[in-house]
């Protein structure tokens, strides 16, 4: 069979090209599933979760009595109360066990009968029989539910919850699930959240029984090689494995979706085409960086989940913007609500005690989507479009062009404006001033690795030339030259001979332009506005 890379739905090894989970699948089973924990998988959308509970069902179903479920497969009239859950909860388990060739076996299907059979049940009644059920086995039984975030605005949800933990506190009194595994991108805590909003109940969750789920699910870069690797074998592209997976997780920080979208893309689109004409020479770099670009201008799911939840949530979006646009250094606390929905959604990480942007491709789309909407209303915006021609020159970008055109423009418009102004927007401004000059050939993102408190990189491809631009503000000489030194050594890493300097400064006898200097062996280009 013909394997793919798949960006849609549960992977198959058989199928398709995927990262091996033997690894994960042996941690879970070790540290939770063999110690009877309850535990909740939360990811941000198409992080590899059904995928996860799939293998995990496999590899213990010769163990134990596994019942999967799909809450995606509930409707709305099924949580109307809790005798309409509890009919379809247990025709949901009988279907579970017929799938697992487990339908023959009374012991198990018999309570789940009696359910059904009555007119009426209480989560109490479904309870008592799922524990007759669990009594009634040879093997522990182990509950998953996938999707609960279905169920996110069900009472009857929430009360079910209520009941497992009932009976997880008295099991050794009263048999019950060995282990229960949810998975979802909302939190338990969240769905309580949602359901009853007055602050008294905010943190009420019924689910303060569930171990902390620590396992690691983003892909490293040895992983993203294995899998190319794979691919390889079949495919005979000649291409540096290792060299390519290490850019695809540059770009993606080994969120599993976009790691199999940029191979997909590789493989299936790429190939063939203008530049690319050779899978030799669309599996390099250059090729990951086109599939990256051709992403961006695509609507998927994943992005149209984000903005979602960007228009629903504003202090969040506040939180990106200021990332984005001013390089805030944000503490990172779990407990901040702001930052605890960024990183369920997967949106937000962890580096360094900070808030960050989860990974590069999603930092380029955000900028993407922020400044479209800004662009509306920009003349910041519209005069570097009008000014785009004259910065291309035989296919290159004319960079040093770029940066003292805008240091004349950005002196005329802002010449009013006070620090605090410019210190809020000044990168702003920079960044939607280059945006049109760059559009549909370039892309540029923000370095998150170089940031520090006072400084910004922005990172430019332009037909596989790469320009670096330190944003800054002013705050002295010293601090200048010590950014002087940073920025060679970031040319250096990058394995080039130029970079550029733009600073924001507010010393009234600054000296506004452009020029030229030698740190060692680089060049940098410093502008001062």
């Amino acid at each position: 069979m013909k394997r793919s890379f798949n960006v849609t739905g549960s992977c198959n090894p058989q199928r398709h090209y995927m990262v091996r989970l033997d690894d994960r699948l042996e941690k879970i089973r070790e540290d939770y599933v063999e110690g009877g924990s309850y535990f909740v998988i939360n990811r941000g959308r198409q992080y590899g979760k059904t995928t996860t509970l799939a293998a995990l069902e496999e590899a213990l179903k010769d163990d134990y009595v596994v019942l999967s479920i799909d809450f995606q497969q509930m409707g709305t009239e099924d949580f109307a109360n809790a005798s309409t859950f509890a009919h379809a909860f247990a025709n949901m388990l009988i279907e579970s066990l017929e799938m697992n060739g487990l339908g023959g076996r009374a012991e198990l299907t018999q309570p789940l009968t009696e359910v059904l059979d009555r007119d009426s049940n209480s989560l109490k009644e479904l309870f008592m029989r799922l524990s007759r059920m669990c009594k009634n086995s040879t093997q522990p039984v182990i509950l998953m539910i996938d999707e609960v975030d279905s169920a996110s605005n069900n009472q009857v949800f929430v009360d079910f919850l209520a009941q497992l933990r009932g009976y997880y506190l008295k099991r050794d009194k009263m048999p019950i699930f060995h282990s229960v595994i949810l998975a979802g991108v909302y939190s338990i805590k969240n769905l309580k959240l949602k359901l009853r909003a007055e602050s008294q109940h905010q943190y009420n969750s019924p689910w303060n029984i569930a171990a902390e789920f620590e396992i690691e699910m983003r892909f490293s870069s040895s992983q993203i090689a294995a899998m190319l690797t794979e691919y390889e074998a079949d495919h005979h592209t000649g291409m540096n494995t290792g060299l390519v997976a290490e850019e695809i997780y540059a770009y993606t920080s080994g969120y599993p979706v976009l790691v199999s979208s940029i191979c997909k893309r590789i493989d299936e689109t790429l190939c063939g085409t203008e530049g690319f004409e050779t899978p030799q020479i669309a599996w390099t770099k250059d090729g990951v960086a086109e599939a990256v670009k051709r992403m961006l201008k695509v609507s998927t799911p994943l992005f149209e989940s984000m903005v979602k939840q960007l228009d629903s949530y504003t202090e969040l979006r506040a939180i990106i913007e200021s990332i984005i646009y001013q390089g805030m250094k944000i503490p990172f606390s779990p407990d901040e609500k702001a930052v605890s929905m960024g990183v369920m959604f997967g949106f937000l990480t962890e580096k360094n005690g900070q808030v960050a942007i989860a990974n590069r491709i999603f930092e380029m789309y955000l900028m993407n989507y922020l400044m479209a909407e800004e662009a509306v209303q920009s003349e910041v915006y519209a005069k570097g479009g009008s000014d785009r021609i004259r910065f291309i020159k035989n296919h290159r970008l004319d960079m040093d062009l770029v940066m003292t055109k805008f240091v004349e423009y950005f002196s005329e418009i802002c010449v009013d404006k006070d620090q605090v102004f410019i210190e809020k927007f000044g990168r702003k401004f920079f960044l939607l001033y280059l945006k049109p000059i760059i559009n549909g050939t370039g892309n540029y993102y923000i370095e998150a690795q170089t940031r520090d408190e006072r400084r910004t990189d922005v990172i430019v491809d332009y037909l596989g030339e790469q320009f670096i631009v330190e944003l800054k503000i002013w705050h002295g000489s010293e601090y200048n030259e010590r950014g002087e030194r940073q920025l060679t050594e970031y040319l250096e890493y990058f394995h080039l001979d130029k970079g550029y300097m733009l600073s924001f400064n507010f010393n009234r006898k600054k000296e506004v332009g452009v020029k030229e200097i030698k740190v060692g062996t680089k060049t940098i280009v410093e502008a001062v506005v």
